[in-house]
């Protein structure tokens, strides 16, 4: 009779675990980490309105892309020539696409977009200063050409 139950058992869990790899073999990788995670909420409002930014300005991109979008809002805040808060970066007019059409508020930021974030908040820069990046592709003014390139990541051009 032990035996009898043994064997169900081992037969059930065998079939739970072949259940439980079918399931998770169908699900994509991207589509795992597209979600905002429970703790979002208990970061910074400053933090999530940058995260939520750089979700919507840079959304496709590696994560080293994505970090630099942040940087950029980070040196602007540095900068003299900006103003001294995120929120007053990000809200300054005309400054973010994404921002001035509204789009910040239809993208919630993934795991990666908010460690993105949070990497370029804590001091990575890997566009070495710059305050400007922009995609080629849909540039909608050419002042930006007189800007002096630092770098290319991803589809953005970072400048001085």
């Amino acid at each position: 009779m032990k035996k009898g139950i043994t064997f169900i058992l081992i037969l059930l869990l065998i079939s739970m675990g072949t259940f439980v790899y079918y399931i998770q073999s169908d699900s994509n990788i991207e589509n795992t980490e597209a979600y905002t995670p429970w703790w979002f909420w208990t970061l910074a409002p400053k933090v999530r309105l940058m995260a939520r930014t750089v979700s919507a300005e840079a959304r496709g991109e590696p994560f080293v892309g994505q970090v630099a979008v942040a940087a950029v809002i980070m040196n602007r805040v540095d900068s003299p020539k900006f103003p001294d808060t995120i929120g007053g970066v990000i809200y300054q007019p005309w400054a973010f696409t994404a921002v001035m059409y509204g789009h910040i508020w239809n993208h919630a930021p993934s795991y990666k977009t908010i460690r993105a974030t949070l990497a370029a908040y804590r001091g990575w820069d890997p566009t070495y200063g710059s305050l400007y990046y922009y995609n080629p592709a849909g540039v909608t003014s050419m002042w930006i050409y007189s800007r002096d390139v630092v770098r290319r990541i991803g589809k953005h051009i970072f400048a001085y």
